[in-house]
């Protein structure tokens, strides 16, 4: 791990682990979901593609992938997000008890351009789009309030 990524957030900063929201709620993206996910997102490629925050980056990849390649990638997550190199969650809908569809994904990580800034991105399936706005609203202020961020170094494209 470089000297980089180990700053990215300090080393005495609780990592939400969860937010729980009007209408949906966050969960570190783990292999758990892996049919719910691989689902999500397989069903709504041109969508997410089209997503602010996601165009021109090539993801997801046109073709899909395979099962077994998005539980190595959702693995990857969530060893990323103990290492707090990156944070993935599931999006959510239903209650805060468990259970409930995927309708999304929330990426907080390093920018690539600029390690110094935070880019944070998230997708809702195409089925489910209606709640896009809300989310990045909440998120935005669950951002500004909870994590270790100065706001003016995070790039979150708006809706």
């Amino acid at each position: 791990m470089s000297h980089d990524q180990q700053l990215f957030v300090p080393a005495d900063f609780a990592v939400p682990r969860t937010l729980v929201a009007d209408g949906f709620r966050l969960e570190p993206l783990g292999a758990e979901p892996n049919e719910r996910d691989h689902a999500a997102w397989t069903g709504s490629i041109a969508h997410i593609r089209a997503t602010p925050g996601f165009v021109g980056r090539g993801r997801p990849p046109v073709e899909g992938m395979s099962a077994e390649a998005n539980r190595a990638d959702l693995v990857r997550h969530a060893r990323e997000f103990e290492e707090r190199v990156a944070f993935a969650y599931s999006l959510l809908e239903g209650d805060p008890d468990g259970g409930g569809d995927v309708i999304g994904c929330l990426y907080v990580h390093p920018s690539r351009e600029d390690p110094a800034r935070v880019a944070v991105s998230h997708w809702v399936r195409s089925d489910r789009a209606a709640p896009d706005a809300r989310v990045h609203e909440q998120v935005t202020r669950w951002l500004r309030e909870v994590w270790p961020f100065d706001a003016g170094r995070i790039d979150y494209a708006p809706r």
